[in-house]
């Protein structure tokens, strides 16, 4: 819903604190709407708001059909991460909103196992590795909450799409063992109805996937009373921040991005084999 009031507002050239004022609310809880953070609004604000930014029937049905789910999201317990906010990077809980929200998600990366797909002890070794100054207590408590979203995998129509640069395979991230157990649940996964693992081999001389760098995109289902369709969003992580891309054009580039690297990876079942290859470590996996 945060996606569709910004576009709405920002498409009108109305300030936050304007809309604010038309809902009928402080501009504090206003921008939590638009940051998707949880706060409270009634339908009748959002008609308001509706009305204000001039959408049309399906847009304004949309934003009702959104606001409908959140609330039923809410009481049947999802967005459980919500109240671990202490143990979630800034930010990162829209990630989160997103991913369950979806039912495709394509994730290319040319550094690290998508979080979806990693192990604890490889998580683990990340997050010391992210911030080594961190308690033993603090890390698990971030692995406590980061991990039980792999289930989204379990989920009947959920689809996960896994390209993975070679290097991905080749970094030892927390030493032999914990890439050799990190490198049997891809092996075990690339198994799972719905999940699909493709291997882009550093042999490849169209290196579109390296100059785009890592990123994921997310599409969504129809709502199930109205059958709108919420938009796709891309996401990619740089140093400074996140960076959520929601412009049609924007996630357009990504879409052909994936497009492009999925013509260069190899096919689900040749990258079976270039998972199984020893690590060059020696270390099989």
């Amino acid at each position: 819903m945060r996606r569709q009031l910004r576009k709405l507002r920002e498409r009108n050239n109305i300030t936050q604190s304007a809309a604010s004022r038309i809902a009928e609310t402080s501009p504090q809880s206003y921008g939590r709407l638009e940051d998707g953070r949880r706060t409270k609004v009634t339908d009748l604000a959002l008609n308001a708001l509706a009305n204000a930014y001039g959408a049309s029937d399906s847009e304004r049905r949309l934003l009702l059909g959104l606001a409908q789910e959140i609330r039923a999201a809410s009481a049947s317990g999802s967005g459980w991460w919500r109240s671990y906010a202490d143990a979630i990077a800034q930010g990162f809980d829209h990630y989160l909103a997103l991913e369950e929200a979806a039912n495709w998600v394509t994730s290319w990366q040319t550094a690290v196992v998508p979080g979806l797909l990693q192990t604890r002890e490889y998580r683990r070794a990340l997050t010391w590795a992210a911030s080594p100054k961190r308690s033993s207590e603090e890390v698990e408590r971030i692995l406590d909450v980061v991990m039980p979203r792999q289930g989204l995998l379990d989920r009947e129509g959920y689809r996960f799409e896994a390209l993975l640069s070679e290097a991905v395979l080749r970094y030892c991230v927390g030493g032999p063992a914990v890439m050799a157990d990190q490198i049997r649940r891809l092996l075990e996964r690339s198994e799972d109805r719905g999940v699909e693992i493709r291997i882009v081999p550093a042999t490849t001389q169209y290196p579109v996937g390296l100059i785009a760098g890592s990123f994921v995109l997310f599409s969504f289902p129809p709502l199930p009373t109205s059958r709108l369709q919420e938009p796709p969003a891309a996401y990619k992580e740089i140093l400074a921040g996140d960076l959520y891309m929601e412009r049609d054009i924007e996630v357009a580039r990504f879409s052909e991005k994936a497009r492009q690297i999925r013509h260069v990876a190899l096919s689900g079942a040749e990258s079976g084999p270039a998972l199984s290859s020893p690590l060059p470590n020696g270390t099989p996996s």
